[in-house]
């Protein structure tokens, strides 16, 4: 069997699994965005309320991101994220009891922390198993998940929020019930489906293992690092802050888009077919894009130039004055920000390796996921404040083209250094 064949087989048996999680994750981060259609109304959040309490998630989540994959290199990959999924789950449903604007702040805080370490530990297994001319393809298949979290969880939470009633429950209840279930039944497959590593995967025989493993060996280009060393790494500091103006974008739009749609006058239960078309674009984009990475072997242009297209989307959003042409910038939008992931998560990590990537990852992560508070309460704190969404559009489009600026940036510096490097040798 040849080296693409192993890489392809271990893809097959481990990317769409990791989807699948990856998929409920993101369902259950994101599904406050639906709620919120009859939520906000029942307990009577204001539009800033609603922000804050949908982007406090991101302070918990970013306080125990480190620590989180600190306790993954000692229990190893498949008993932690098993735990995770379990606390995140009990969460997750938790929320269904929410009674006003205390219990709403708390449980948010406390769904963020318990899924702190899921993203970061994914991201750090797949690089156990796929080095760099691969990793960019197999990142985008997990990270499908995010667009189609929204392609198929718009549909089903208008479906579920037609519940509403049934049993004396509102219908945003039995969206955080009924979504927050899956994680916790998942979490025992974990243990039966995920190895901890290449070499202790029953499917693959002693000379795919070899091969795998002399295929890492020849290709670390990094020196490794111990556990401490990134945080004194200042490239990696800049790549946080560039996604976090990422996902000020990501998360303002998509906890916010439900609500936006429901302005233009469409009812809930269209509400979220309506948001699912964009991120079908979305997917689509991150698929080709990640190919196109991976087979060039460049990074920087298949980063910054999707970002400054998502910023022209919302720079369009903010000025069109038809709803149609509102909805067709948006999903420019969302094709810009989930084409460009893959390929940064793949640049991060080609400057990590051995232990500091343990670090180093959910570092760069928590530093990023500052802006996922920072979208959602900017967007409701500019929308009471002005009355409509085009303020904070503007906003969040200047956020995407510092970001593709920094990540130029730091792409002139590590390519500097790599020739600096060549020389000396």
């Amino acid at each position: 069997m040849s080296e693409q064949q192993i890489f392809a087989k271990c893809a097959w048996r481990l990317v769409p699994f990791m989807a699948l999680l990856y998929l409920v994750n993101f369902i259950d981060r994101v599904n406050v965005g639906f709620a919120a259609l009859t939520m906000n109304a029942d307990l009577g959040f204001s539009f800033s309320v609603f922000g804050f309490g949908a982007g406090i998630f991101f302070i918990s989540y970013v306080l125990f991101g480190v620590p989180a994959n600190w306790v993954l290199q000692r229990v190893g990959a498949r008993r932690w994220v098993f735990l995770i999924l379990a606390v995140w789950g009990v969460v997750s449903t938790s929320h269904a009891f929410i009674q006003g604007t205390r219990s709403f702040y708390a449980l948010r805080f406390l769904l963020g922390a318990a899924e702190a370490g899921f993203w970061p530990a994914i991201i750090i297994y797949l690089t156990q198993w796929f080095p760099q001319a691969y990793l960019a393809r197999q990142v985008a298949g997990f990270q499908l998940a995010i667009p189609f979290s929204f392609v198929i969880g718009g549909p089903l939470a208008s479906l579920i929020l037609g519940m509403d009633g049934l049993l004396d429950l509102r219908g945003w209840q039995w969206l955080f019930l009924l979504e927050g279930f899956p994680p916790i039944v998942l979490a025992f497959a974990v243990l039966k489906f995920l190895p901890d590593s290449p070499a202790d995967a029953r499917w693959l025989d002693a000379e795919e293992k070899r091969v795998i493993a002399a295929r890492f060996a020849a290709e670390r280009s990094v020196e490794e690092r111990p556990f401490w060393w990134t945080f004194l790494d200042p490239r990696l500091y800049a790549l946080g802050l560039a996604f976090g103006g990422n996902l000020i974008a990501s998360y303002g739009i998509g906890l916010w888009l439900p609500q936006i749609v429901q302005a233009m006058g469409y009812a809930n239960s269209a509400t979220g077919f309506i948001v699912a078309l964009p991120y079908l674009a979305g997917m689509a984009a991150m698929i080709l894009w990640a190919r196109s990475s991976d087979k060039s072997g460049e990074r920087i242009r298949h980063i910054a130039l999707p970002w400054l297209f998502c910023a022209f989307g919302l720079a369009a959003a903010a000025f069109a004055k038809a709803d149609l042409l509102v909805l067709i910038a948006l999903s420019l939008t969302t094709v810009g920000i989930n084409a460009a992931s893959p390929s940064l998560n793949s640049f991060v990590k080609s400057m990590l390796n051995g232990p500091a990537a343990a670090s180093g990852m959910p570092l760069y992560n928590a530093i990023g996921s500052l802006g996922g508070f920072v979208g959602p309460y900017l967007i409701g704190a500019l929308k009471e404040e002005s009355g409509s969404y085009s303020s904070s559009m503007v906003v969040l489009s200047f956020f995407l083209v510092l970001s593709a600026a920094i990540v130029i940036g730091v792409g002139r510096v590590v390519a500097t250094q790599a020739t600096t490097l060549k020389m000396s040798a």
